[in-house]
């Protein structure tokens, strides 16, 4: 059984809890309670390259996608943002949140849903682009999930390129990525959502979302929203209601679970019973900095040794959390500051500071800071604001393959 100690309120919730660091400058201004019709965002075009800020035109089809993940969020909570006292609760949160009183900023599902329609939108725009940057690393997880035992091609996540592309179609065939994303909400589910859709039908998904908070009521709400067509106006056009359609469907492809518990407390059986027997992905999104700093490097230690002890090979490890100076943590008396990432790669990269069972780690993909960018000419009932992030993707591999 894992452990019932509990840790204080203000450790409690994580970074994911309140609002984006790695943002523009630009202040995002609540839409009026009177006026939720939905206004373009003062956004700029997608980067360039993950390294270089300079903006470039975007694919028409890259607009579509983020318009339709915006259109989740605005039906989902249509009610929440046309509310007269929207705006006051906004507030509430806000103040909430900067006085690190998470108890009150999600002590209703009011607070939870007028958080999730501000701040959400925007993060899951940009965790559906690296869901699907990284989508070719994610195919081993699709073929070990199809159990096709003749592709003894893949070893420890990677595929031969001798294997046959029909026949790796052909493996992908009913299978279901796992995702168990920690710290995840509603961010993470609407991502999960975009991956599917962009992986085609064949493919269906297994989400598990952790944390601390009660976040399960708008997991439920937006996993609806995923996977029922859009509403339409009465006016609408004989060709709009039969063309309309969700964007995940059949409803079976994209299955999801909340669970309400601090990782930080889990055992090895309790991690183990979440993370199954077969390859998947785990991801700390905007999660992992603030365990450093509210949990402590100690605890958050242990809990990357128990993953790495615990997690089937093959999975991969998805990192993506604040650049820079805006992710250190503090170690010891004299309060040296040391960024995550260095926190991060000094406990997984360094054999000799992961357990003797299990598996140890390789990283695959990296970047100190990415930019993401919203299409000009989105449509949303409030300014929405860019993004700037790191991103590290790890690869669990076992033990005895040294």
């Amino acid at each position: 059984m894992h452990s019932n100690r509990r840790r204080s309120p203000q450790r409690a919730a994580k970074a994911y809890t309140h609002p984006p660091k790695g943002t523009t400058a630009k202040k995002s201004k609540p839409s009026k309670p009177s006026k939720p019709t939905p206004r373009a965002s003062k956004s700029t075009p997608e980067a360039a390259t993950p390294e270089d800020p300079t903006p470039t035109s975007v694919p028409t089809a890259e607009t579509k996608s983020q318009q339709t993940l915006l259109d989740v969020f605005s039906d989902t909570f249509n009610p929440v943002l046309s509310a007269p006292d929207f705006s006051p609760v906004l507030q509430k949160v806000k103040q909430a949140l900067f006085n690190r009183d998470f108890e009150a900023a999600f002590g209703s599902e009011q607070f939870l849903e007028v958080y999730a329609a501000r701040w959400s939108p925007p993060r899951a725009l940009c965790y559906g682009r690296v869901l699907r940057q990284i989508a070719g690393e994610m195919e081993p997880l699709l073929l070990a999930a199809s159990g096709e035992d003749e592709l003894d091609e893949i070893e420890f996540g990677r595929v031969s390129p001798t294997l046959d592309l029909e026949e790796l179609q052909d493996a992908k065939r009913s299978a279901t990525l796992r995702m168990l994303a920690i710290g995840g909400g509603a961010a993470e589910i609407v991502a999960f959502g975009e991956y599917l859709r962009s992986a085609g039908a064949t493919v269906s998904g297994d989400l598990t979302l952790l944390d601390t908070g009660p976040w399960g009521e708008v997991v439920q709400k937006l996993h609806t929203g995923l996977t029922t067509s859009p509403p339409l106006p009465e006016c609408a056009s004989a060709t709009a209601k039969a063309t309309s359609a969700a964007l995940v469907e059949p409803t079976e492809r994209l299955r999801s679970t909340f669970v309400q518990q601090d990782v930080l407390q889990l055992d090895s059986a309790r991690l183990s019973s979440l993370l199954g027997q077969t390859p998947l992905l785990v991801t700390l999104l905007f999660t992992l900095n603030e365990l450093y700093t509210s949990g402590g490097i100690k605890m958050t230690t242990a809990f990357l040794r128990n993953l790495s002890a615990t997690i089937p090979a093959g999975s991969l490890l998805l990192v993506v959390d604040s650049p820079g100076s805006y992710s250190e943590a503090a170690v010891g008396k004299e309060a040296k500051k040391y960024p995550m990432q260095w926190l991060l790669d000094h406990t997984l990269l360094q054999a000799d500071k992961l357990p003797a069972e299990g598996c140890r780690w390789e990283k695959i993909q990296s970047h100190d800071s990415v930019w993401f960018r919203l299409s000009g000419g989105l449509r949303y009932p409030m300014d929405l604001q860019d993004m700037r992030y790191q991103m590290h993707l790890y690869r669990a591999i076992p033990r005895s393959s040294d």
